[in-house]
């Protein structure tokens, strides 16, 4: 069995899906990450063979101003799920971020970039990957600008927007992956199916700045909204950003065979998905 632990998220919806009736999602009612004791209790009496993290604490602004909740969740969390999970002889999925990284790079992240994360978000994840290594038994699979059709998003965002505006600006200086999480959850399962271990990139091939994944969005949603460019300085958001923070993903492509598509396609179906489940056809 494979426990999908935060089952009530964009990721976590469709790893359940994909995953099918070998998941179990476990839910914040049943068990708190923070709590050693709810872990111990929740993992023991189900013993799964997988546990898959999809939980955490994402709010990157926020994470300035609760830097204790960040880290409790971020990082005390997965330590919980790592030793239990280790004495249990279960494997360990972490889902971790490209915010580990600092964004100088100039061209894609490899899986062994020294990383140097700019915020208490990335630097709470970075403590996730290294509690998640108490398992050895244990993947750890960066990801990064992650959308989906069970929770807040900036396609979601910009579609609202779109509706609202008739012009928006939108960051042209922070280079990166758009991934739908539905092709996230693919690479994840592939993973796992080819019992892989260890730093995983898995992203949608292709990159973008936020400016052009928004006109994007507008175009293939037929919105006419202008998208003025802006600067991260001129957004002036609490937290700093990577500016660059594309991740390589040749290594999940050549240890497992699954090719991730291109940024815009997954869009394509992503939008399509979304009509489909609004009933517009």
């Amino acid at each position: 069995m494979i426990v999908v632990v935060g089952a009530r998220g964009m990721l976590g919806h469709d790893l359940l899906e994909l995953f099918g009736s070998s998941a179990r999602g476990v839910y914040h009612d049943e068990m708190e990450i923070i709590s050693p004791v709810s872990v111990e209790k929740v993992l023991k009496n189900l013993r799964p063979k997988v546990v898959i993290n999809a939980i955490a604490y994402t709010d990157v602004d926020g994470c300035e101003t609760n830097q204790v909740r960040a880290f409790q969740v971020n990082g005390d969390g997965v330590l919980n799920l790592a030793r239990v999970t280790a004495e249990i002889g279960a494997k360990l999925v972490q889902v971790s971020t490209d915010y580990v990284f600092d964004g100088s790079k100039g061209k894609p992240w490899l899986e062994d970039d020294l990383v140097n994360p700019l915020s208490t978000y990335g630097r709470s994840k970075l403590a996730g990957e290294e509690n998640a290594r108490f398992n050895p038994d244990h993947l750890i699979v960066r990801t990064q600008w992650l959308y989906g059709l069970h929770g807040k998003n900036f396609v979601e965002t910009m579609l609202r927007l779109g509706k609202e505006k008739e012009e928006i600006g939108v960051v042209h200086d922070q280079i990166g992956s758009p991934t739908w999480t539905v092709d996230l959850s693919r690479a994840i399962h592939s993973l796992i199916a080819a019992d892989c271990r260890g730093t995983y990139h898995a992203a949608n091939v292709g990159s973008c700045s936020w400016c052009e994944f928004a006109s994007a969005i507008f175009e293939e949603a037929g919105l006419k909204t202008i998208v003025k460019p802006i600067t991260t300085g001129e957004l002036g958001r609490p937290a700093p950003r990577p500016l660059y923070s594309v991740l390589g993903c040749g290594k999940l492509q050549r240890d497992t065979g699954f090719e991730p598509e291109g940024w815009r396609e997954a869009l394509k179906k992503y939008l399509k998905a979304r009509r489909q489940r609004n009933g517009a056809g």
